[in-house]
């Protein structure tokens, strides 16, 4: 599965945008950098024609264990629609995770489009939000994860340049973005469940 679906380019060789080496310490930096992919692939999303953010974090709920496995070891999922209250106002978080690993929770934002400078911005705000209301004295400093629909790299690059809390810029895929030839050479998430349950046994 993981030869299919191409993970170690994802993972190691695909060009990764994120500032971590600028905001994050070095060992932290690292392993931050090692957790991240791009593209992420959320094969198990069959969402068709226009799709909205929500439509997709709702998916994603859904099969939230198969999402855990595409983020890879140490996610804990804490939350969605999580909500922050800042002055008098309600925000509300896409996906909150923690990273047992990192040590820090993990703040995803989705965007069912191209990648804006503006989304940096705004997770950038619910990470200081994250790190003053939520995260206790002996977590690491958050870090935010935008995951785009697509991203032009330079874009993304500038936005981040400036910005003094660790994000990290992906693509994601839904089903209906893998070409069909890769489809079919995918295993279902039906078939590794069953697979695991088979080695529990």
């Amino acid at each position: 599965m993981q030869i299919n679906s191409k993970l170690y380019e994802r993972q190691v060789i695909s060009e990764k945008i994120s500032n971590f080496q600028n905001t994050l310490p070095d060992i932290q930096s690292d392993l931050a950098m090692q957790t991240m992919k791009d593209s992420y692939l959320f094969d198990f999303i069959s969402l068709k024609g226009k799709v909205k953010e929500l439509e997709i974090e709702n998916a994603m709920i859904d099969r939230i264990k198969d999402v855990l496995i595409e983020l890879g070891n140490g996610f804990a999922f804490v939350g969605n629609q999580y909500k922050l209250t800042v002055g008098d106002k309600d925000y509300f978080i896409d996906l909150l995770f923690y990273h047992l690993k990192l040590k820090c929770y993990i703040v995803v934002e989705l965007k069912a489009r191209e990648f804006e400078p503006a989304d940096a911005g705004q997770l950038n705000f619910y990470l200081s939000a994250i790190d003053d209301l939520v995260k206790d004295k002996t977590d690491n400093p958050s870090i935010g994860l935008l995951l785009c629909k697509t991203k032009d790299k330079f874009t993304a690059e500038y936005a981040l340049k400036d910005i003094n809390k660790p994000i990290g810029v992906s693509e994601y895929k839904l089903l209906e973005d893998i070409p069909e030839y890769l489809q079919s050479q995918l295993p279902k998430a039906e078939d590794i469940e069953l697979h695991i349950q088979d080695i529990e046994e």
